[in-house]
């Protein structure tokens, strides 16, 4: 008897349940639209791409710094957004964006003797939030143009500003580490070394400093590399080195940035020559690739002495699925008052 009662329960429910769908089905509007939606079973997320920019070498002393002091309004200069005021829009298209600071934000240390010491104001650093930074490698051959002091500081104020360091910190762990941001739905992690400098500026356990590299430390750096490659969706390795003004990556640039793609970096962004270089892929065992930008020349320096140095790259990078999807090179140029622009 009870089986039989179950048995018309079930079926009772059955007919219900085609009545109502049969009247849902036949209302127009919010009803008919409001049934339908909660019968629909949710569906896989699709992939978000996300869409990252690298920009070349930033210098914001100097003649830089003159021009912005010159800048309109009329004897009310002082605007450190002026050199980005033609390319901002695009920078801020990106998820990411990402390039080499070669002068410290600071008001503290003192010049070492150079006659190419940068050192920048540090209400500079309102040109660079306005322009979209995210990341900027602080390992070249300038970290230390005005001491330990203005390193630490500078570092301290782009962590303020919401921008992030990589390539120096106030230890060896921190400089030699691995900074990651989000993009889209991807993981994208940054390293940066320097081959142009001093060994001596090599952060170490006590002291602050950056992240040297040359042959002697080379293998240990690929090992860092491959570690790093598996925390991350993207890999993405900052390299200072090369000859100054030459068109042709050198054997360092060569070497490391092969051996950094064949440690699992996605892509390698060079940075030192001051001119662009090539961007080419680099096929390792298995079939895979990853990339390599030798050099992005200037983004925004004073070097008006020649049309190479007042041009520069940017390399756009789109990010789908967590892979390389679209990778591009962008031109840009300087005008004679400093101001970026790209080039259409």
């Amino acid at each position: 008897m009870k089986a039989v009662f179950a048995f018309a329960v079930c079926c009772f429910a059955l007919v219900l349940l085609v009545g109502v769908f049969g009247l849902f089905s036949t209302m127009p509007g919010e009803a008919s639209q409001f049934f339908s939606a909660a019968l629909r079973f949710p569906s896989q997320q699709e992939p978000k791409a996300a869409t990252l920019l690298f920009v070349g070498d930033i210098m914001l002393d100097r003649g830089v710094e003159w021009q912005i002091h010159r800048s309109p309004p009329v004897g009310g200069g002082g605007d450190w957004t002026w050199p980005f005021q033609h390319i901002a829009d695009f920078l801020k298209t990106a998820d990411l964006v990402f390039g080499n600071l070669e002068s410290q934000i600071s008001n503290t240390g003192n010049n070492v003797g150079s006659d190419y010491s940068f050192r920048a104001d540090p209400a500079s650093i309102e040109g660079l939030v306005y322009a979209g930074f995210d990341v900027l490698s602080v390992a070249n051959n300038h970290s230390f143009d005005y001491t330990r002091d203005a390193l630490e500081d500078s570092m301290v104020r782009l962590k303020k500003a919401g921008i992030l360091p990589v390539g120096g910190g106030l230890s060896k762990q921190e400089a030699y580490g691995l900074v990651i941001r989000e993009a889209g739905n991807s993981k994208i992690g940054f390293l940066a070394y320097t081959n142009s400098g001093s060994p001596v500026w090599a952060a170490t356990e006590t002291n602050s400093g950056i992240a040297w590299i040359d042959e002697d430390n080379l293998e240990e750096i690929l090992k860092d590399i491959r570690t790093a490659s598996a925390k991350v969706d993207i890999l993405v390795v900052s390299l200072h080195a090369g000859e100054e003004y030459e068109p042709e990556p050198n054997q360092f640039q060569k070497t490391f940035s092969r051996g950094a793609i064949e440690a699992g970096a996605d892509l390698v962004v060079g940075h030192h020559p001051h001119v662009v270089q090539s961007l080419v892929p680099h096929t390792i065992q298995g079939g895979s690739h990853g990339w390599i930008a030798y050099s992005l020349g200037n983004f925004l320096f004073d070097q008006d002495f020649s049309q190479e140095t007042m041009k520069g790259a940017i390399l756009k990078l789109v990010v789908e699925d967590k892979k390389i999807k679209e990778i591009s090179l962008l031109q840009t140029r300087l005008t004679p008052s400093y101001q970026v622009e790209l080039i259409e």
